[in-house]
């Protein structure tokens, strides 16, 4: 029996998230309705990250198992031909039987997007959080420091209580201000619920002078989510890769 490994990219804005739901339209269930109708087999899709309702991915990585002798190439265009157009798999290839999409990461990387300008933007609007307040870049670079490293980020998930180790390592978190857009790049050994988007919206409580970047440390310690700051729409969340 094969493993396929997929790259994958979608525009969630349409989708109640990557995860199989019973009366809701997903990823997840999309992509395998177009893989059954292509191979003629019923399969079970492994993601690597569950994104959230809105939340979009250019390096979501799923992997199915199946007995079908179908090329990858075949496999890659004939899926994407039943698929819709806010979903494309842009690479398959066979992967050891033993891999597994979620289990075998040991990292995702997901950048957050904010339109910084009290004018709304159209043609973007549903990749990014427009933002009217002046942020000062500087001091949230600062608080960004404090949360890359190893901690108990309890303060920054709404789902805590579903969550036995609530310990994860940031490994970079990087802001970068081009234009009008300000990006979040974050990468970690794993998140939380809502975790992404939680301290992207502390962040700009501390970019507004509501938050001093000093509280930060603090806010990790006392593990209280009502400390840390509001959690930013899911629309501005894009996973960008996936790190084996």
């Amino acid at each position: 029996m094969r493993n396929i490994r997929l790259l994958i990219e979608y525009d969630g804005t349409n989708y109640a998230g990557w995860q199989w739901q019973k009366n809701d339209v997903t990823i997840q269930e999309t992509l395998a309705k177009a893989i059954e109708r292509v191979i003629q087999e019923k399969v079970t899709i492994c993601g690597a990250g569950r994104t959230d309702s809105g939340v979009h991915a250019i390096g979501q990585v799923a992997n199915f198992k199946t007995n079908s002798n179908i090329s990858s190439e075949r496999l890659i265009h004939a899926v994407n031909f039943y698929l819709p157009h806010d979903i494309t798999v842009k690479d398959a290839v066979d992967a050891p039987e033993s891999f597994h999409a979620q289990y075998a990461a040991i990292a995702k990387v997901y950048r957050y997007t904010l339109f910084n300008d009290w004018i709304r933007t159209s043609l973007n609007s549903n990749f990014c959080y427009i933002c009217g307040f002046q942020l000062d870049i500087e001091k949230m670079t600062e608080a960004a420091g404090y949360i890359v490293g190893t901690h108990d980020f309890t303060s920054f998930t709404t789902k805590a209580v579903q969550e036995k180790n609530r310990i994860r390592t940031v490994k970079k978190l990087d802001i970068i201000k081009d234009g009008k857009y300000i990006y979040f790049t974050i990468e970690a050994d794993g998140f939380l619920y809502n975790m992404v988007r939680t301290i992207v919206g502390t962040l700009i409580e501390v970019g507004r002078g509501k938050i001093s970047a000093g509280d930060i440390k603090g806010i990790l310690d006392v593990k209280k989510r009502k400390l840390a700051g509001p959690t930013v729409p899911a629309r501005g969340l894009c996973l960008i890769e996936v790190k084996y």
